[in-house]
Formats: structure tokens, sequence, C-alpha cells
């Protein structure tokens, strides 16, 4: 009887490691950490299109949503609509800003087209206008 109370104890010890752990390093965590100490986290799944990727940058939370096409070899994704979550929370962004998350978008898929919907939209265009 005692042997198989500690061997319960044993798996249970197991099982409480093992949740820690996937909590630990479970990314949504890891976003909402980045977001609320206003750094740049970047959570996307690859491999999954239809899943909608994350982005945290200076406090604001962006989501954009990949669409399937072809580039000159494979199939690809060729566009991704970004829009901001909170449009309170934009204030004090500039141009700059929306280049750098530009770039670190292109770094993960290549072949995207970028297209950002209202208001940061016409704030990128306007901002094009006067450089």
């Amino acid at each position: 009887m005692a042997l198989l109370l500690r061997a319960l104890i044993f798996i249970a010890l197991l099982i409480l490691i093992y949740a820690v752990i996937k909590y630990i390093l479970n990314p949504k965590r890891k976003l909402e950490l980045a977001h609320e100490k206003k750094n740049f986290f970047f959570m996307d799944e690859p491999k999954n299109v239809r899943k909608n990727l994350l982005i945290t940058y200076k406090g604001v939370m962006f989501e954009g949503e990949k669409f399937l096409g072809t580039t000159e070899r494979a199939f690809d994704v060729v566009t991704i609509s970004l829009w901001v979550k909170n449009k309170d929370k934009l204030q004090g962004l500039e141009l700059a800003d929306f280049s750098f998350l530009e770039h670190e978008i292109e770094r993960h898929y290549p072949h995207a087209d970028i297209q950002w919907k209202s208001p940061i939209k016409e704030f990128i265009s306007r901002a094009g206008k006067y450089d």
C-alpha cells in the first residue's frame, strides 16, 4: 500500500512539473507579458495559414490575417492584412514604428504584401506624401 501511495505522489509531482513547464513556455503568456511591458513580440504559427498572427509593440496589439497565394515557385503567404485591436493605444506611434513592424513581418513572410486597415492605412498614406 505504501508503495502504491509513493507511486501516486510521484506521478502527481511529474504532472505538476509538466503543467508548470507548459505554462512557462506558452507563447500566449509570453505575448501578454510583452504587451504589459510594452516590448515587441511576434506570435505566429507559420505552418498554419488559417491562424492569425499577433504582434505587440509599444503596448499596442496588432492582429494580422494571412492569405495564401502563388509565388513564382510555390504556394506561400502573399498578403497579410493588419489591424489594431485598440485604436486608442496608437497615440505616440510614428511612421518609423510601422516601418519597423513591416520589416519584421517581411523577415517571416518575404513574399507577402502588407495591407494596413484604417486608421493606420490613412496615416501611412498621408505621412508618405510629406516625406
